[in-house]
């Protein structure tokens, strides 16, 4: 509402200038019209809140900054906590909100290092590992992980000049993506509202296990378990096995040092967990054409494609190669941001299977370039994603995966090509293939004829269009567009000083009253009582009968 006002003053100020000739009329009438637009400017930005916002990065900062400069544009202040050490958060990056900067012992080689390990393990080790091996390796990243997590939160806890700022500023809601532990923590500290902005957690865990929504595993498949809501015995057993698994996992190697983190902060035993389910609201960015129907609370908000928007014009050159592909089209692809190279015969393998398709291919690649590269394929170090998405030539999208890409593709009713490479990417064209709107292909097994054929095939076949523009007729068709949603929950937390009236009474209950197996136990108990004096009586009543039958034959005798 600030940048509305600044725009109407600045057309005021900036419209013909008043001569010596005009009247005094008119002179008095304007200075009037800037006046009331002052004072209401003024009474908008007393409405606004003030915001502070948990560091996040990669996939998940892109998706969070759309939703602050749509709360900057509603009047409020956003303030965003930095960290010394990041790959996508840059303070010299124009900005309309604010930084607040803090230090953290962790260089940007270790991060670095980290993230290439992780790509590795994720893009070529795993399809040749058993499950025990990759859960070993698993394991040990996540503790690496952790570790430098914490190392960030010591940078805002452990930091007196930091919290005296924070505790300074007022702040009316801390909105955070969990990725990075010590959000609730923080919001405790300060005193303030709690919102969390999330895809999803391993197996559904923070939410499941945190948040206390139900999850039945008979047919709310594990997140990244790669499975659908349609489960066979065996694959219902799976998803089982998978959830306790999981379960004992974060147990053992994640709740365990951030309860001690937290305790030692706190001064008291604490469970990050509970803290965690104290959460005001949580918005979930996915939503029914992508996810499959599941149970949830009141304070759980469902606002998948919050970053999505209508396509904007492309760049001239990049327009004039489109053009050229005539009535065939173009093919977007794209691994992401994180993916800067892959092995050269990779490459080949790709480019080769590409310069056999009729349409013009428009490729995000940053490694040396194919030697099989055809004339219909032309690399570029960036694409506008999004533009390509939603042109009318615009026939398939090769995509990684990403919960981004996947969201833009599905607002636009583009029919996708799965690479998946890491982390939730192969969970998510599961998603997309069981809709009918994704072909999968294997990175480490696929050969130049998998490749062409599947892409053939999602665009030749008219089914997966058609499926793709059913995904996005039900985006689309929604109460309320997405980021407006979650705009609209942001600042319902901060009009109510909290959501404590949608917060279930399932998080003060333990896992045995929760699933009532104390009423189980009481109730059983009852029964077998019953049957025990049923019995007792019978046994007593049969004794008594035969006794009297007894004294009577003796009598007669």
């Amino acid at each position: 509402m600030i940048g509305l006002c600044e725009v109407f003053l600045r057309a005021l100020f900036e419209r013909d200038q008043i001569t010596e000739g005009q009247t005094a009329n008119m002179k008095l009438e304007q200075r009037l019209s800037i006046c009331i637009l002052l004072v209401l400017c003024c009474t908008w930005s007393a409405n606004g809140g003030n915001i502070l916002v948990w560091y996040s990065e990669g996939s998940h900062w892109i998706n969070m900054k759309p939703v602050l400069e749509t709360l900057i544009d509603r009047g409020h202040k956003v303030t965003v906590l930095i960290p010394s050490t990041s790959i996508f958060m840059n303070t010299n990056e124009p900005s309309r909100f604010d930084y607040e900067p803090f230090n953290v012992s962790v260089s940007m080689e270790a991060i670095e290092k980290f993230m290439e390990e992780y790509l590795h393990f994720s893009m070529y080790e795993m399809d040749h590992m058993s499950y025990l091996q990759i859960y070993i390796k698993f394991i040990d990243l996540m503790k690496f992980n952790l570790q430098n997590s914490l190392k960030y939160l010591d940078g805002v806890l452990k930091s007196e000049t930091l919290m005296k700022r924070l505790k300074e500023g007022k702040y009316d809601l801390l909105l955070a993506d969990p990725i990075f532990t010590g959000s609730d923590l923080t919001a405790e500290i300060l005193g303030i509202p709690l919102v969390f902005s999330l895809r999803f957690s391993l197996a559904n865990h923070w939410e499941r296990y945190c948040g206390q929504v139900p999850s039945p595993p008979s047919f709310v498949p594990g997140a990244m378990s790669k499975l659908t809501d349609k489960m066979d015995f065996s694959e219902r057993v799976w998803n089982f096995l998978f959830y306790t698994l999981q379960d004992v996992v974060l147990n053992n190697v994640y709740w365990k040092d951030v309860d001690k983190y937290y305790s030692e902060v706190r001064g008291k035993p604490t469970s990050a967990c509970e803290m965690m389910g104290r959460a005001d609201i949580w918005l979930m960015r996915t939503y029914w054409d992508f996810d499959f129907p599941r149970p949830f609370l009141p304070n759980f908000k469902f606002v998948g494609g919050i970053h999505c928007r209508p396509a904007k014009p492309l760049p001239e050159d990049m327009e004039e190669f489109v053009q050229s592909s005539g009535d065939a089209g173009i093919v977007v692809f794209t691994l992401g941001s994180l993916i800067k190279n892959i092995t050269r015969e990779k490459g080949n393998m790709i480019a080769s299977a590409l310069a056999q398709i009729p349409q013009k291919v428009l490729w995000r690649y940053n490694g040396e370039k194919p030697e099989t590269l055809g004339a219909n394929t032309r690399l570029y170090n960036w694409i506008p994603q999004n533009d390509l998405l939603g042109h009318p030539k615009t026939r398939a999208f090769i995509t990684h995966g990403g919960a981004n890409g996947i969201y833009e593709a599905i607002y636009h009713g583009v029919p996708m090509v799965g690479i998946p490479l890491f982390a939730e990417q192969p969970d998510n064209m599961v998603h997309l293939k069981a809709k009918g709107a994704a072909i999968i292909v294997n990175l480490n097994f696929m050969k130049t004829a998998d490749l062409r054929d599947a892409i053939n095939a999602v665009i030749n076949n008219k089914l997966y269009k058609e499926n793709a523009m059913r995904l996005s007729s039900i985006h689309h068709d929604r109460p309320m567009n997405p980021r407006d949603e979650a705009i609209f929950w942001i600042e319902f937390t901060m009009r109510n000083k909290g959501a404590e009236h949608l917060r279930v009474q399932a998080h003060e209950l333990t896992w045995y009253q929760y699933h009532c197996l104390d009423v189980l136990i009481f109730l059983l108990t009852i029964i077998l009582l019953l049957i025990i004096i049923f019995i007792k009586t019978c046994s007593f009543c049969f004794r008594r009968c035969c006794g009297r039958k007894e004294k009577t034959k003796r009598k007669a005798e």
